[in-house]
């Protein structure tokens, strides 16, 4: 692949990532108050856990692609996020700034290879896909979590069945 192509990929791939981040903050958003240590089963991570995975995950993809190289870490969720708006707010702090400068990377930086810890090598925009799908799957656990929680899921790729205009339907 060459570099204007790996230009373009990203350039639609990242789009459709500020797409989906709107939806994320919306999932993440509608976990309610008193429901962080919510988990359907012993093997699942709670909902806060969750929220901040699928946060912080983000944040992880786009410097990795960024710096060309992935750095380990536990990804455990600091002390002082307690609450899915915490999670919020610390992805609208984060999040913004990452995405500006992945954005801003010259086709050649696209396009040259990243190690993901030994167990793949692949092109920058390649992970950048992967950062997308990534989100939206465990974006769908924590949804499948809220009306247990008490809460209503928000419409993902159209109106959910908590949605008005289904509701009213």
């Amino acid at each position: 692949m060459n570099a204007d192509q790996a230009k373009t990929i990203a350039n639609f791939l990242l789009a459709d990532y500020e797409y989906e981040r709107a939806t994320t903050k919306r999932v993440i958003g509608a976990v309610p108050a008193g429901q962080e240590e919510y988990t359907p089963d012993s093997k699942s991570m709670n909902s806060l856990d969750l929220a901040w995975h699928i946060a912080s995950a983000e944040l992880f993809f786009l410097n990795g692609v960024c710096e060309m190289q992935f750095k380990g870490g536990e990804g455990k969720r600091p002390e002082d996020i307690r609450s899915a708006q915490d999670v919020l707010a610390w992805y609208d702090r984060n999040i913004p700034p990452a995405l500006e400068k992945a954005k801003g990377l010259s086709g050649e930086h696209l396009a040259g290879n990243i190690d993901f810890f030994g167990m793949m090598q692949m092109p920058g925009f390649v992970y950048l896909s992967l950062m997308v799908k990534h989100g939206a799957h465990h974006r769908g656990q924590l949804s499948a979590y809220l009306r247990p929680m008490g809460a209503k899921v928000p419409g993902i790729y159209g109106p959910s069945g908590d949605s008005e205009k289904q509701a009213s339907a």
